[in-house]
């Protein structure tokens, strides 16, 4: 027995593998430049591509459509996560990696090529709609494979802080798009909205130089070597495991939906006009987001060393009782107009609720699937949560439309509230007998001890049930 544990210990230690970091930094920086340019498809359909794409319409309407474009984007990601789940689990974590950003930084640097209404007309909207699912599709593809790398090659008791050092590559992201956009905002209508996305045509190279020279997931190449790679992942996780799905879908729902009205739908409805003044200037509203995405380079991680600490469930429920009570608080602040009072609304709606939530789910959805269909597991639920996040701004500009600010306020703590359920409803993977056990097998036997003593490794959850 203790022969059999060194020798899976020998291409996986209890210390995770010398990569450990590079690989973590390696595909966050990937996440940094697909969610830019993701992201930077939200902000502009919130400030530009009502006018630019949709110029008939009045306001509340282009606005309708823009965020309907945006939510076609997110339609399709579950079809990118299932093609990539299922290509990550077959041939690879690490194909799945690079193909996906050339796909995304290709349809980004597309965007800011589109010609607009005015231009060419109604074929400018069907571009704009043929690239945004393009984007999805990467975009679907790129989650699971950039977080089960940097999960398989992590150390067992640091996998929340390394998962989360992988999730923070989207704050960056997101405060690089904004920094992007809010630099642009002077160069006139044309060019706000097209200069960020050309210049993602850099970060695609730094991106795809870096994702080269990422080795693959040490236990994928075990899976190899065993021959239990399986035939068809996607099947077999929706056999053995679709209540894992389901409750990963669930939680998902809470963070990227909660983002949605809290962000996205938020930088629209500070641009609403009232007495035909903007409710406050875009910049106020850029500037607040880059604040609150600055702080969340450091608060995803720290969310995610928490769970490595005190468990994911505990972490996860306090983020989403925090959205169940901040719904209406957040629109109160932003009510009031004050610059100081809506960054502060956007710092915790990010920094606390949604990077809570973010920095649990790299550790906690990995954990909660066997290696030889992690991907095709974590990446579905992670994915099929989209189309309800993508069409959230859209939900929550026609519930503005009827009820005013009331209704998406309710609507975030409602999506808060579907978290906490799930949270409950789903197992603890790293509890206080698991952590102890793993700090006791490190202590006795060193480094190179291996996870779950004697389990076959294709079948094995990523910590050892106690």
């Amino acid at each position: 027995m203790r022969n059999h544990l060194q020798e899976v210990a020998s291409w996986h230690p209890i210390q995770g593998t010398p990569e450990k970091l590079r690989v973590a930094i390696g595909c966050g920086v990937g996440g940094t430049i697909e969610t830019y340019d993701f992201i930077g498809f939200g902000t502009a359909a919130a400030l530009y591509f009502g006018n630019v794409f949709f110029p008939g319409s009045n306001p509340l309407s282009a606005t309708l459509l823009a965020f309907a474009t945006l939510g076609i984007g997110f339609a399709v990601r579950p079809l990118g996560g299932i093609l990539g789940g299922y290509l990550g689990d077959r041939i690879g974590r690490k194909p799945v990696l690079v193909g996906s950003l050339l796909l995304m930084g290709i349809a980004t640097v597309l965007i800011g090529c589109l010609p607009t209404y005015q231009q060419v007309g109604v074929l400018a909207p069907i571009l704009l709609v043929a690239v945004r699912v393009v984007q999805g599709l990467a975009f679907g593809a790129e989650w699971g494979g950039a977080i089960l790398m940097t999960f398989e090659h992590a150390p067992w008791r640091k996998r929340g802080l390394y998962t989360g050092i992988t999730q923070a590559g989207f704050p960056v992201g997101l405060l690089l798009a904004n920094l992007a956009f809010l630099g642009s905002v002077r160069l006139g209508d044309q060019w706000a909205w097209r200069v960020p996305f050309l210049l993602s045509a850099v970060l695609i190279v730094v991106g795809i130089l870096i994702r080269l020279k990422i080795d693959e997931s040490p236990e994928f190449e075990e899976l190899k070597q065993e021959g239990k790679v399986s035939n068809n992942p996607l099947l077999e996780v929706l056999r053995n495991d679709w209540r894992n799905v389901l409750r990963a879908f669930c939680l998902r729902i809470a963070e990227t939906a909660g983002y949605a009205v809290a962000v996205t739908f938020l930088l629209s409805y500070l641009q609403f006009k009232i007495n035909g003044q903007p409710f406050v200037d875009n910049s106020v509203s850029l500037l607040g987001l880059m604040i609150a995405s600055a702080i969340g380079i450091a608060a995803t991680p720290l969310w995610g060393w928490l769970t490595d600490r005190v468990g994911r469930r505990p972490v996860y429920l306090l983020g989403c009782a925090v959205m169940v009570a901040w719904g209406v608080p957040l629109f109160l602040l932003v009510n009031t107009g004050l610059a100081a009072l809506i960054v502060l609304a956007f710092v915790i709606s990010y920094a606390v609720c949604q990077n809570s939530l973010a920095g649990v789910q790299g550790a906690w959805f990995s954990e909660l699937f066997a290696t030889n269909t992690r991907t095709s597991g974590a990446s579905l639920a992670y994915q099929l949560s989209a189309v309800v996040s993508g069409f959230t701004p859209l939900i929550a500009t026609a519930l503005y439309g009827v009820t005013g600010w009331v209704g998406p306020a309710l609507l975030f703590s409602a999506y808060g509230l579907l978290g906490l359920l799930a949270a409950l409803l789903t197992r603890e993977t790293w509890g206080a007998a698991t952590r102890e056990e793993v700090a006791r097998l490190e202590r006795s036997l060193g480094p190179t001890v291996p996870v779950a003593a004697g389990a076959s490794w294709a079948h094995r959850p990523a910590a050892p049930t106690v």
